[in-house]
């Protein structure tokens, strides 16, 4: 053999050591041990049905807006207490000293014991009473709204991060069928550098694809972690790993009616719900100030006894008062006024917000909408290109095979193949979330899917005085 032969030999055995160390760095997948094992048969798998619910359940955003309503039946049965009879019971007892009495023959000390229990009823509060429930009422409703927008929010998160991991894997999928194509090709070169029908550089160019090829299969497999990661937040699942089942199939419907969607939204959009039950709030506040230098009539009593100890003789008896009080502040320095004035702007400032929510609203619908006609036409327009790049591949890798089609012919038929895989696989996912965007627009998403606070007994203020001594007897609500 020749010495050029002997050093071709050489430079192919070096290359081939550099092209098993590159792939070792760039981490084929090898059988791991058995913990490995052990670990992945722990992974949750979820269907995108069965991630929803479980959002819903077990989100922490939506258990923290599930507290605040236990916080605002708090407030509820603060303010309710207003209208109710408030007792008292006092116990006193204490000696007392004084030599002028001595002149008069009396003792000069003296111990004095008094036991008693008072009652305040308030009779007449210009409407203040009655406003302070009104308006802790509306405070409930409240609670609801903010427990349906984090409900929402959580759904179309999750709705995201599941497709998210779907297109992750996808993109994997892809960019290994990448890979194993450029390994059937340097296969072939190899094949072909034996016959004696290509040279050295086919060989090595042919490495080198395949090479590339490793980076993108790692950054999808790490895309796919992530997204996982992600989904794992929202459910709320701690050191539990979760995957996603299913494919990004989508079948393309007719393009959403906007006018329809903005009419849906304006009637169920649980942000708009919230910002007019704190208008109303803010109304029976105003009310409130409103009656800050108004008369007040309440009634009071007390009933007990009282002992005095003189040291020579013991004197005592039952006592007793009872009495209305009226009071009327005729002069506050402008307070109230003050007061009124801030109320009302609170009360002109959410009307205002109002009107910039439902603007918003209506843009987040027409964007919502117009995504999912773009994503669609993507989507149909990518269907017929993927089938007509899959022919093209395999017609330049048998062209290649059988020396009519160059190796340029055949990475640029592969290189159409995986954008137009890329491309649909993006566009279905995009036409998906973007569908469920439009949802949470319209105030929807989640339709059919059990609310957080299913199968518990909803609390809801009366509206009479009635009412209110009937929740008093039943202790409702119950707070913990």
């Amino acid at each position: 053999m020749s010495e050029k032969g002997i050093d071709g030999m050489e430079w192919k055995k070096a290359l081939c050591g550099v092209v098993i160390e590159l792939v070792l760095l760039l981490g084929v997948p090898f059988p791991g041990p058995p913990a490995v094992a052990a670990e992945s048969a722990a992974v949750e798998i979820l269907s995108l049905d069965e991630a929803l619910r479980a959002a819903v359940a077990t989100n922490r955003d939506v258990a923290k807006a599930k507290e605040l309503r236990t916080s605002l039946e708090g407030k509820y049965v603060e303010e309710r207490a207003s209208a109710l009879p408030q007792f008292l019971g006092t116990v006193e007892a204490f000696r007392s000293w004084d030599d002028s009495l001595g002149i008069f023959g009396a003792p000069p000390g003296s111990n004095r014991y008094t036991a008693q229990v008072g009652v305040t009823q308030p009779m007449y509060s210009s409407g203040v009473v009655s406003a302070r429930i009104r308006a802790a009422g509306v405070g409930l409703a409240t609670a609801d709204d903010r427990l349906q927008v984090a409900r929402q929010d959580v759904l179309r998160d999750v709705f995201t991060a599941f497709h998210d991991v779907l297109l992750g894997k996808e993109l994997h999928r892809i960019a290994l069928e990448d890979k194993a194509q450029k390994g059937r090709l340097l296969d072939e070169a190899r094949k072909k550098l034996a016959a004696g029908t290509v040279t050295d550089y086919d060989v090595l160019a042919g490495e080198v694809a395949l090479l590339n090829a490793g980076p993108e299969a790692v950054r999808t497999e790490n895309l796919v972690r992530i997204s996982r990661e992600r989904l794992r937040f929202l459910l709320g699942r701690d050191g539990h790993e979760v995957d996603a089942k299913g494919d990004l199939s989508a079948v393309v419907g007719d393009p959403p009616d906007i006018d329809r969607a903005l009419e849906t939204a304006a009637s169920r959009r649980p942000e708009l719900s919230d910002l007019r039950h704190r208008l109303e709030m803010a109304k029976e506040l105003l009310a409130i100030e409103r009656a800050g230098n108004r008369p007040k009539l309440d009634f009071r009593g007390a009933l007990g006894r009282q002992e005095i100890d003189y040291g020579i003789r013991d004197v005592g008896g039952t006592t007793w008062s009872a009495g209305l009080f009226a009071s009327w502040t005729l002069f506050d320095g402008f307070r109230t006024r003050g007061r009124v004035a801030q109320a009302g702007s609170d009360v002109r400032t959410l009307r205002i917000e109002e009107a910039r929510l439902l603007d918003g609203i209506a843009l987040e619908a027409r964007t919502a909408a117009n995504a999912v006609r773009e994503a669609g036409e993507i989507v149909n327009a990518l269907a017929g290109t993927v089938k007509q790049a899959d022919r093209l591949v395999a017609m330049a890798e048998k062209g290649y095979e059988y020396g009519v089609k160059t190796r340029l012919d055949v990475d640029d038929a592969q290189l159409n193949r995986s954008r137009a895989l890329g491309n649909l696989a993006r566009a279905r996912r995009d036409y998906l979330v973007a569908g469920a965007a439009l949802r949470h627009a319209m105030g929807t998403l989640g339709d059919g899917i059990a609310p957080p606070t299913a199968g518990e007994p909803a609390f809801r203020p009366a509206g009479s005085p009635a009412g209110v001594v009937r929740e008093v007897l039943g202790g409702r609500p119950g707070l913990p």
